[in-house]
C-alpha cells in the first residue's frame, strides 16, 4: 500500500489529476483511456500542423475520405467516410469520390444550432486550405507536387496580390459534382494520390464556417466529423477528448492478417462492438522520464512509449521483464517507420551555402558525431543507423544500402576542416571559419532530461574536433515557429511517416517547400527535379533508383545529418485491449478498449 501510494504521490507531482476526480471515480463512470506524450502539442488545425503529438490527436477529431485497416498486414486502405473506394482513371489523372450521406460534424456554436452534414465541398475546401498562403501549411509540397489542376494558380495570384485566397473561384482539379460527390483532377499521373486521402492532416474534413468563425484562433477549436471532439485543453499541460455524440454508427471490422495470431485474437474479442469503444481520452504532457514510468507503474496511465532510460527495465534483452509480465502487461516492439535527424539552415552564414568550404564544414560535424554510440548508450539499442532520408516500412527504402550519414570518423572529419580552412587562427583552442571569424555552431534544443543527454553527446564530439557549439533551449512549439522563419542554425528533429513511400521524408529538402516542409531551406535544382520525375512514377526499378539518387545528393550536400529509424517500444496494461501499433495510422484510439477499469488503478505484485 505504502509502495502504490509513493508511486501515485510522484506522478501527481507531475501532472495532477485531471478533471479533480480521483482515477477510481472516473473509472467508475467512464471508459478512460489516459497516457502521455513527453512534448508539447501545437495545436489542432490540420492546415498549420506537422508534429506528432498534435497530428494524433487531430487524426482522433477529423476525418479523412479514406483510412487504413487497423490490423491488415500488408497495409490496405479501405473507405472511411466515402461509400466506396474512389473511382480511378486508367491514368491517375482523375479520382472521383462519393461521401456517405448521414455523417455530421460534432457540434459547435459556429453551426447556430443546425446539425451539420458532411458534404463533398467540405473537403474541397479543406484541401484549397493548404494551398492558401495565410496558414502556412506544412503539407503545401505534398499536395503542390500533385498537381491540382488550377490550384497553383490561385496559389500564386493570393501570394502576389497579397489579397484573401480565392476560396470561391472554381478550379477544374476540384469539382463538386453534387451534394456528396468531388472529382479531383491532376495535371499528372499520381499513383500514389490515394494516400492524401487517408491523411487526416491533408485531407481532413473542416467546415468553412468553423475557421471563418475563429480565424487566427482556429489551432484552438478543431470540428471535426471523427468518433471524438476536443473537450478540456491546458497548452502544453492536458488534453481532454470525449466521445463526440453526434458520430455516425460504426462497427469493429478490421481485418488480421492469416498468420497474425496476436490481431486475430484483437479482431475476435472487438469484432462487431461499436466504435468508439472509449468514452474519454485523458492525455499529459510529461517531458521527464521517471515521473511519466513511475506513473505507469502506479497504474496512472494505460499505455506508455517506454523511455530509453527504462528501457532494459522494461524489456531486457529485448523480451518483456519478468514482473511485468506476471503483472500481465504487453509489449509492443517493432521498427518505427520514422526518421531521428538534424537540420542545418542552408541560408544561416555559418553553416549554409553549397560552396566547397561550406559543404566541407556540415560533412565534417556528420563525420565528427558518433551515431552508434547515440543507438547503444541513449537509445538502449532501440535504433538502427539511417542511411538516407527513406524510413523503414516505405517505397525506396533499402536496408542494404550504406553511405556516409553513418559513418563516424573524427580523423576524416578533421582533415576536412584543415583542408578547407576551419583551423585555430587565434591560439584559444577552438576551430575558426576561414575568414578568422569565431566559428560557433548554434544547436537549439528542449529543457528535458533526455534532450539534454543527447546535447552532451553532441558536445563531446564537437569538443573533440575542435568544433565549439552553443545549445539553446526553448521549447520545441516556438523552435518550428523559428525554423519556419529561418531562424535556427541547427536542430535536431524526428519525423514519422504518414504513408508507404519515401517521398514525404525527401521533400523535406525539396526547394518549392522552403519554409514549409522544407525548413532546412534547402534548393538544388538537380534534386528537385529528381523529386518531381520520381512523383511520376508507379513503384518499380526506375523509381527506386531516383529514390537512390536522391539520398546520395543528400549526402554529398549534406543539408540533413540522418541518425536513427527508432525502434518502438511500448507497454499496455493488462486492462488494456485493441492495441496493434500501425506504421502510418495516428487515428487508432477509436479501436482501443479498457475492461475492467475499477481495478485498474491497483497494481498487482
Amino acid at each position: 500500500m505504502r509502495r502504490t501510494s509513493l508511486l501515485k504521490l510522484a506522478a501527481g507531482v507531475a501532472f495532477g489529476f485531471i478533471l479533480g476526480l480521483t482515477p477510481c471515480a472516473r473509472a467508475a463512470e467512464l471508459k478512460v483511456l489516459r497516457y502521455a506524450f513527453p512534448i508539447a502539442e501545437t495545436g489542432f488545425d490540420p492546415a498549420q500542423i506537422s508534429d506528432l503529438y498534435s497530428a494524433t490527436v487531430v487524426s482522433n477529431i477529423f476525418e479523412s475520405p479514406l483510412t487504413y485497416d487497423y490490423l491488415s498486414r500488408p497495409i490496405r486502405l479501405k473507405p472511411q467516410t466515402l461509400q466506396a473506394m474512389p473511382e480511378v482513371s486508367a491514368d491517375f489523372r482523375t479520382f472521383t469520390l462519393r461521401v456517405k450521406p448521414g455523417i455530421y460534424f460534432s457540434d459547435d456554436a459556429a453551426f447556430k444550432g443546425q446539425k451539420r452534414e458532411l458534404v463533398a465541398a467540405d473537403y474541397a475546401y479543406s484541401l484549397k486550405r493548404h494551398y492558401d498562403p495565410r496558414w502556412k501549411s506544412p503539407r503545401y509540397a505534398a499536395l503542390q507536387g500533385e498537381k491540382i489542376s488550377g490550384m497553383d494558380e490561385l496559389r500564386q495570384r493570393a501570394t502576389k496580390s497579397n489579397q484573401p485566397f480565392e476560396y470561391d473561384t472554381p478550379v477544374a482539379g476540384l469539382q463538386v459534382l453534387d451534394r456528396y460527390t468531388l472529382r479531383i483532377q491532376l495535371d499528372r499521373p499520381s499513383p500514389r494520390f490515394e494516400h492524401n486521402l487517408a491523411h487526416s492532416g491533408i485531407s481532413g474534413a473542416v467546415a468553412r464556417e468553423v475557421v471563418e468563425a475563429y480565424a487566427d484562433t482556429i489551432m484552438a477549436h478543431p470540428v471535426g466529423t471523427g468518433p471524438f471532439y476536443l473537450a478540456k485543453w491546458r497548452r502544453s499541460s492536458q488534453m481532454v477528448l470525449e466521445r463526440n455524440p453526434n458520430f455516425r454508427e460504426v462497427y469493429y471490422d478490421e481485418q488480421p492478417a492469416a498468420g497474425d495470431a496476436e490481431a486475430q485474437a484483437i479482431a475476435l474479442k472487438l469484432k462487431g462492438k461499436r466504435l468508439p469503444l472509449l468514452d474519454r481520452v485523458e492525455i499529459s504532457i510529461i517531458g521527464e522520464s521517471q515521473p511519466l514510468w513511475l506513473a505507469f507503474q502506479a497504474g496512472d496511465f494505460d499505455l506508455v512509449a517506454v523511455p530509453y532510460d527504462y528501457a532494459n527495465l522494461a524489456a531486457p534483452g529485448g523480451k518483456l521483464a519478468p514482473n511485468l509480465a506476471k503483472r500481465g502487461m504487453r509489449l509492443h516492439k517493432a521498427l518505427r517507420a520514422d526518421l531521428v535527424f538534424t537540420i542545418f539552415n542552408m541560408e544561416d552564414p555559418v553553416v549554409g551555402g553549397y560552396s566547397p568550404e561550406k559543404v566541407a564544414l556540415r560533412r565534417a560535424i556528420s563525420l565528427a558525431y558518433d551515431t552508434d554510440e547515440e543507438i547503444r548508450r541513449l537509445r538502449k539499442q532501440l535504433a538502427v543507423p539511417a542511411q538516407g532520408l527513406a524510413p523503414p516500412e516505405t517505397f525506396g527504402y533499402a536496408a542494404d544500402f550504406k553511405s556516409e550519414m553513418s559513418e563516424y570518423s573524427p580523423a576524416k572529419a578533421k582533415a576536412l576542416l584543415d583542408m578547407y580552412g576551419y583551423v585555430d587562427k587565434d591560439g584559444d583552442g577552438w576551430r575558426d571559419l576561414p575568414d578568422g571569424s569565431p566559428l560557433v555552431l548554434q544547436q537549439y534544443t528542449q529543457p528535458d532530461s533526455s534532450s539534454r543527454q543527447f546535447s552532451e553527446q553532441w558536445k563531446k564530439h564537437m569538443d573533440a574536433v575542435g568544433l565549439r557549439i552553443h545549445f539553446n533551449i526553448s521549447q520545441w512549439p516556438e523552435q518550428l515557429k523559428q525554423a519556419r522563419a529561418g531562424q535556427l542554425m541547427m536542430w535536431n528533429l524526428g519525423n514519422t511517416s504518414t504513408r508507404p513511400d519515401a517521398e514525404e521524408s525527401l521533400v523535406m529538402a525539396y526547394g518549392p517547400a522552403k519554409g514549409e516542409d522544407n525548413l532546412v531551406r534547402f534548393a538544388l535544382p538537380d534534386y528537385d527535379r529528381l523529386i518531381e520525375r520520381m512523383r511520376a512514377l508507379p513503384d518499380g526499378s526506375e523509381r527506386a533508383a531516383l529514390i537512390k539518387e536522391a539520398n546520395r545528393l543528400l549526402v554529398a550536400y549534406m543539408p540533413i545529418k540522418a541518425h536513427v529509424h527508432r525502434i518502438g517500444l511500448s507497454l499496455t496494461q493488462p486492462w488494456l485491449t485493441g492495441l496493434k501499433p500501425h506504421p502510418f495510422m495516428n487515428g487508432f484510439w477509436r479501436f482501443i478498449d479498457v475492461q475492467a477499469p475499477a481495478g485498474r488503478d491497483k497494481p498487482q505484485g
